[in-house]
């Protein structure tokens, strides 16, 4: 038999399960996700970051509408999904270009002497140091609990998620899609493709155009650290060209190489010699050496060209819906782009600006191909 639902989401991360949250008051909405469990690649290997002046002018502003969701996450969680961290990027001398680009255009930045930047985190090269910037906004994300207080949301009413639901056919038959998995066959007017990397399959399995995702790997090493060092109190560094970045977590460092090399979507792992070289110039940095990796993971990061989400109906496809491309901002901007989708499958009139809308959606200018080759 054939179950019917009023929309149907492909993907349980926290794009799909978060617009589900937003979808399943007023809607009958059913979950597909191909894993054991939500939340299993990008968003279950994710930095954990909310830094409010990560990303272009749009992402911008979708951290901005996500903040007081985060810090009152009414219906999501009992208490505040934020607590404090820091970021502080250092520059040397041939980085000053790029902190300078960074800087252009953010705000709550602090500029701080280098003496002070070693002061912060003990480990630092001072000698490397030419200039450093302090953020106090920048926050810890506790992705978990953002991720399962939606998907309570998403379970409410008729709601649910069907857990190792992998798509097999999607086809539009008059006005309903018709979707199936290898147990399973659904039928719904309206299909939220939140696939991840997987998103342009998915679409080119419809019948629907691509908007030209390219999946990127991001690698990260955990460093184990003495425990007289206080390492949980350290902000995350980044170095100013971006070239590497570290974060405290339960007494050990998290260092990525911060790589963004385009892959087909899979699942993730790190390159060796690119994990090897990161740690190299995180070192260089650093009065300390890398003697042991604990453990290591990676993670894709999906980008269209212009590196902004993409968050609207398909202008090929009636009910075909995207939530696709969030890059390394999935996370903290999840809530804004959740309450978005909500707003535009549903008809009501987005919370956000116009031009912010027109910004996400899949009819702009400028996608449709991919944002780097593969080799």
């Amino acid at each position: 038999m054939t179950e019917t639902a009023d929309i149907l989401v492909i993907g349980g991360g926290i794009g799909g399960i978060g617009a589900a949250a937003r979808l399943a008051p007023e809607a009958k909405v059913l979950v597909l996700e191909r894993e054991d469990a939500i939340g299993y690649h990008a968003t279950g290997r994710s930095a954990a970051v909310f830094i409010r002046n990560y990303g272009n002018a749009t992402v911008r502003a979708l951290n901005a509408a996500s903040a007081p969701v985060l810090e009152n996450p009414e219906g999501i969680a009992d208490f505040s999904l934020l607590s404090p961290r820091g970021e502080m990027m250092v520059a040397a001398a041939n980085e000053i270009e790029a902190l300078e680009r960074y800087l252009a255009g953010s705000d709550g930045l602090q500029e701080i002497t280098p003496d002070d930047a070693v002061g912060r985190i003990p480990i630092l090269r001072r000698e490397k140091i030419e200039r450093a910037v302090f953020e106090p906004n920048a926050q810890d994300i506790d992705v978990d609990r953002l991720l399962q207080g939606f998907a309570r949301l998403a379970r409410s009413g008729a709601g649910r998620i069907e857990r190792r639901a992998e798509v097999t056919e999607i086809v539009r038959a008059r006005t309903t899609w018709q979707v199936r998995t290898k147990d399973a066959s659904y039928e719904a007017p309206i299909v939220v493709n939140a696939a991840g990397a997987w998103a342009d399959g998915l679409a080119a399995m419809a019948h629907v155009a691509p908007v030209g995702l390219t999946p990127m790997r991001r690698s990260i090493a955990v460093l184990p650290m003495p425990d007289d060092m206080g390492v949980e109190r350290w902000p995350l560094v980044v170095s100013g060209s971006e070239t590497w970045y570290a974060k405290p977590e339960r007494g050990r460092l998290l260092v990525s190489p911060a790589d963004e090399d385009p892959v087909e979507a899979h699942d993730a792992w790190p390159d060796d010699m690119v994990l090897a070289e990161g740690l190299h110039r995180f070192e260089q940095a650093m009065t300390i050496s890398v003697t042991r990796v604990e453990r290591s993971w990676a993670g894709l990061r999906s980008f269209v060209a212009d590196r902004t989400p993409v968050c609207g109906f398909a202008q090929d496809a009636d009910g075909f819906f995207w939530v696709a491309g969030q890059g390394g901002y999935g996370v903290q901007t999840s809530p804004a782009l959740a309450r978005l989708a909500g707003d535009l499958v549903l008809g009501r009139t987005p919370e956000l600006t116009p031009d912010v809308v027109a910004a996400l959606s899949p009819a702009r200018d400028g996608i449709g191909t991919r944002t780097g080759s593969l080799q």
